[in-house]
């Protein structure tokens, strides 16, 4: 009873924009922690609150080879449903975890229903502010966790910009760090590729799906009743 009270207390009136926690995953190099998971506010709606992990939590390949796919078939759809869901949530938590309609998924890719998911291009377009100077929207440029940019036996290795343009640092604790991009759901004509958040903050279109270097901000809808 005192988990639930502490699940719901801080999410009913939490406004877009705002900052909360809800679950853990690993944070630190070694793996070894359970960081309680920071998620910024992207809408609160008939008693549900639509949230975007703040930071890159880990870095994954849209799909394993570089063939056309769909976001209903991919590698990361499963493992943030499968392997991501059961890691960061625990039984008292799921049961507020909405079961969500994901579309805008690309041309001719389908409607799924996922638990977990990938934030789409309108959703990108719509919630998330590029300049992140809208403290009502979740900034698009992020930064990954030190466990996600620990080189994976998989091979994914999280990419982490070190050059000249200034709009691809944020700052961070009075730090500049270098911003890393990360996948949307959406895909574009072209199947075996999908888009993506890349340099100064922009939506491009043209990831190869077997990219190891993209990262993943997972999204969720939670249930306040």
């Amino acid at each position: 009873m005192e988990k639930d009270h502490l699940i719901n207390a801080p999410l009913k009136n939490a406004k877009p924009g705002a900052i909360i926690t809800f679950g853990t995953y690993p944070h630190t190099a070694d793996g070894s922690d359970r960081t309680p998971i920071q998620w910024r506010v992207l809408q609160h709606t008939d008693g549900e609150l639509f949230l975007l992990s703040e930071f890159i939590l880990d870095t994954k390949r849209y799909y394993a080879e570089n063939v056309d796919i769909t976001w209903r078939d991919s590698d990361v759809r499963k493992w943030l449903n499968e392997v991501f869901y059961h890691a960061a949530f625990d039984d008292s938590e799921k049961k507020y975890i909405k079961t969500t309609l994901c579309t805008d998924n690309g041309v001719d890719s389908a409607d799924t229903k996922d638990k977990v998911f990938l934030l789409s291009v309108p959703e990108a377009e719509e919630l998330t502010d590029k300049l992140g100077k809208d403290t009502l929207r979740a900034k698009r440029g992020t930064i990954g966790t030190l466990f996600s940019k620990i080189k994976k036996n998989d091979g994914c290795n999280l990419y982490v910009y070190d050059k000249t343009v200034g709009d691809n640092y944020i700052s961070e604790h009075g730090e500049q760090l270098g911003c890393s991009w990360w996948w949307l759901r959406t895909q574009p004509s072209r199947s075996s590729r999908a888009y993506f958040i890349g340099t100064r903050s922009s939506i491009r279109s043209y990831g190869n799906v077997n990219l190891a270097c993209y990262g993943v901000r997972p999204a969720v809808k939670i249930k306040l009743s």
